[in-house]
């Protein structure tokens, strides 16, 4: 507290009198909670496991027989991928091979970004499927699901502003 000193001219007396302290506003900080609808985790031991990766990112699938549900994240796949690109991209290897709706994936994928990440979820749904049904191999290595993209991002050089980009040229 601030203390402020008054001399009163009737008693030639200095008297301390204390002010107050400017209140401070108390905001009540209610956390915004978002209704995502998380989704229980299914028995896996009887799933088929593949590693699927495309850039940064490495996707653990599991695929069991079901309806066609597809988990990310413990996240329904159209809330996760908000995208329908992505969301495309994902079915992608059940259109190929025709089995729309017969099988459910459980996908725990981390690193990266979005893209990268449906990449990375793309190729283990393939190479699971490839596992489940060993037929299938032919339609999903023509559609070039079962090879791992390998390009990544180059690294930053020495004395340029990016990978490849030089600085901008000065005549004086």
């Amino acid at each position: 507290m601030a203390t402020e000193t008054k001399k009163t001219t009737a008693t030639k007396k200095a008297t301390t009198v204390k002010k107050a302290a400017p209140a401070t506003k108390k905001v009540a900080t209610a956390k915004a909670t978002k209704s995502t609808a998380t989704v229980s985790v299914p028995k896996l031991d009887k799933a088929i496991y593949a590693t699927g990766k495309r850039k940064d990112s490495v996707a653990r699938v599991y695929l069991m027989p079901g309806k066609g549900n597809i988990v990310i994240n413990e996240r329904p796949m159209n809330e996760y991928f908000r995208r329908p690109v992505l969301q495309m991209i994902l079915n992608q290897p059940f259109a190929v091979t025709k089995r729309e709706g017969s099988y459910d994936a459980f996908v725990m994928v981390m690193g990266g970004g979005l893209s990268g990440q449906a990449g990375a979820v793309k190729h283990g749904i393939s190479k699971a499927l490839e596992k489940s049904e060993p037929d299938l191999r032919g339609a999903l290595k023509a559609a070039g699901f079962l090879t791992r993209d390998s390009r990544v991002v180059e690294r930053k050089h020495y004395g340029f502003r990016k990978a490849r980009r030089s600085t901008q040229f000065s005549k004086r």
